[in-house]
């Protein structure tokens, strides 16, 4: 269709959109376009006829959309040279895709190259019409207010065509642009009443009478100055900043702040400022079916939750216990384990939920690392795993080691790191930012108990341990629980604890912030009846939702408490309350923590049960905290 070679950074489109013709004039300025029936009536088609169309392309895999061609038509026009406007993002802020954002050509709407807001004349109607044809990957056609590199105003015939591959996915969108000049008066222009500098409040009327007839005029001195914004944009900037719950029920108030916050991909960014760019990227398969507004209603008020069984193929043999698991995507990945007469295992399995019929299969790795059980299997970044510690042939054991499970040939390859904590087993561990391991407690060769946290960051040349130092740390213990919450937040819970000469099941909640300049654990003083807390137990099951709290259950438990009740605890409140969820369907008569895994943000899978001493590895209990795509609306 073009050559990208003249104007373009690569990334060439093809294809010929259907109702544009080309002739000898492509040859030099780009595009003589020729509009299609429909788009004017003829006398105005006619004003249009062989004028030189200005192209711009964005690729649509990239991030931010950059802009990777214009032709000189585009050049003639704006005033912009190429090199201004190449790798330029023109489509998306933030995670919303749009025409008009602040890197972007966006810069068109400025009467300056240097303003930071577009000019009050260009219709936002127009500007929402664009981000919707866009985000649903549809043709838009329409007019805009533009100006060129001087500020001389322009009108824009705008046609936005999305290109699709082979996949159906979009990777292009060509922007065909005919530019007029536009005959308006600049100098007497009401400003929109975020630019008022004066105490004076003026009528809704007077700030942009043209865009809110609809809206009838208010008697009060008093009203709510985000209902006048005409910049859309700016409106979704500022809901944005809240919490899902609160543009719920802002979304509830009146038509104009439903219509404001029913956008999904401002749903997207409010989940995304709450929970964390590496959550809201787990949820991405979630919203595919339920979008980002039921899924943030779901994962907030947990209505959907529910327990399902199901079984699966393959086998782990041999049979062990003592293993540990982690999910990395939609996979299952279980490593070592305990054997016949203690023998300790070092094969690698995984389960993959995607596919049609899961089935365990094992990793063929070219090295493992020694075998061990009551080890840390951890997830990291992308495909990722990292091991640490537990009871091997020749005794306990500090050293790591991480597998790339998408590598061409997995291989586990141990971390030479400096100051490691000493050897231990069944400790808890946990990864912030998808880069650093956190270990914490866990029972040393000669049985001592220990307190200690030590981080080692992976992302290092050369990664050293590095021991949190604090003033005062939870009693000694193992078989407790450490889970993230609030990005830097770390949450225990529970173990074995050690209580002056004794070892006793604990239920106590402790809370550290690691991004902090000196961290320190703290106790978590809950309110409630003792009654409605958690029991106390050791190697149960604590998930941390995206939300930012934790739910506790399973594990080891005195006495005739139920294994499968489920507590359910936000740690961030002025004063943590413990609930009881109650969940309908079939949940497990077992829980551990070392066998249970969190998938997508939303599905909570434990691995079987067991029979006598035999775990039952294809019997896989489900814990959805949102609706499942084969449940019916």
């Amino acid at each position: 269709m073009f050559d990208a070679g003249d104007r373009g950074g690569g990334g060439g489109v093809e294809e010929e959109e259907e109702g544009m013709e080309v002739d000898e004039e492509e040859e030099e300025v780009g595009w003589v376009w020729r509009p299609p029936g429909g788009l004017a009536g003829e006398d105005e088609a006619a004003a249009w006829e062989g004028r030189a169309a200005a192209i711009v392309v964005s690729d649509a895999v990239e991030v931010d959309f950059p802009v990777i061609y214009v032709n000189a038509a585009f050049e003639a026009a704006t005033g912009y040279r190429a090199d201004e406007v190449l790798g330029r993002n023109w489509l998306s802020s933030g995670g919303k895709v749009y025409l008009l954002t602040r890197k972007t050509i966006r810069f068109l709407q400025f009467r300056d190259p240097r303003a930071q807001r577009r000019h009050p004349l260009v219709d936002p109607m127009v500007v929402s019409e664009i981000r919707r044809c866009l985000n649903e990957g549809i043709e838009f056609q329409g007019e805009l207010l533009n100006f060129r590199k001087d500020g001389a105003p322009l009108y824009n015939r705008l046609r936005l065509i999305p290109m699709h591959g082979d996949d159906g996915f979009v990777t292009h969108v060509i922007g065909i642009q005919l530019f007029s000049e536009a005959n308006i008066d600049l100098s007497n222009v009401s400003y929109p009443v975020y630019k008022q500098q004066s105490n004076h409040r003026p009528n809704i009327q007077e700030i942009n009478p043209a865009s809110h007839e609809h809206i009838p005029k208010i008697q009060s001195s008093e009203y709510c100055c985000i209902l006048q914004l005409s910049d859309e944009v700016l409106a979704h900037n500022i809901l944005s900043r809240l919490s899902p719950r609160d543009v719920a029920s802002i979304g509830s108030v009146c038509t104009r702040m439903h219509e404001l916050t029913k956008n999904d991909h401002l749903r997207k960014m409010v989940c995304q400022n709450a929970w964390g760019r590496d959550v809201t990227v787990r949820l991405e398969m979630s919203t595919k079916m339920l979008g980002w507004g039921r899924l943030a209603r779901e994962l907030t008020t947990l209505e959907a939750a529910s327990w399902r069984k199901f079984t699966v193929g393959g086998r782990v043999e041999p049979s062990r216990c003592n293993f540990s698991a982690c999910a990395v995507g939609n996979r299952l990945v279980l490593f070592g384990g305990e054997g016949v007469n203690m023998q300790p295992m070092d094969d690698t399995f995984v389960l993959n939920l995607e596919s049609a019929k899961p089935e365990w299969r094992r990793v063929k790795v070219s090295a493992s690392p020694p075998g061990r059980w009551g080890h840390t299997l951890s997830w990291l970044n992308g495909s990722w795993l990292v091991v640490f510690g537990g009871c091997g042939q020749q005794g306990l054991l500090n050293d790591v080691f991480v597998l790339d499970l998408d590598a061409k040939q997995p291989t586990w390859r141990e971390v030479a790191s400096e100051g490691p904590p000493l050897p231990r087993s069944w400790h808890s561990s946990c990864t912030l930012d998808g880069s650093k391991l956190v270990v914490s407690g866990g029972c040393t060769e000669s049985g001592v108990l220990l307190s200690d946290t030590f981080l080692l960051d992976l992302t290092k040349e050369k990664p050293a341990w590095k021991e949190i130092p604090t003033s005062w740390s939870p009693p000694s213990r193992l078989g407790h629980t450490l889970s993230v919450f609030g990005k830097t937040k770390l949450f225990m819970f529970g173990g074995l604890a050690k209580s002056g000469s004794l070892r006793l099941r604990s239920c106590d909640a402790y809370t550290m912030d690691a991004g902090e300049d000196s961290p320190q654990w703290r106790q978590l003083a809950t309110t409630g009846f003792p009654s409605i807390g958690p029991p106390p137990r050791l190697d149960h099951v604590a998930v941390s939702l995206p939300c930012g709290r934790i739910i506790i259950f399973g594990g080891s438990i005195a006495g005739l408490h139920s294994p499968s009740q489920l507590f359910l605890l936000d740690p961030a409140e002025e004063k943590p309350t413990w609930r009881i969820l109650n969940v309908p369907g079939q949940p497990p008569k077992f829980a551990w923590g070392h066998s249970t895994c969190v998938v997508g943000g939303t599905r909570v899978l434990v691995l079987g049960g067991h029979t006598g001493e035999e775990w039952i590895l294809n019997e896989l209990h489900e814990l959805c905290l949102a609706s499942r795509p084969d449940e019916d609306e």
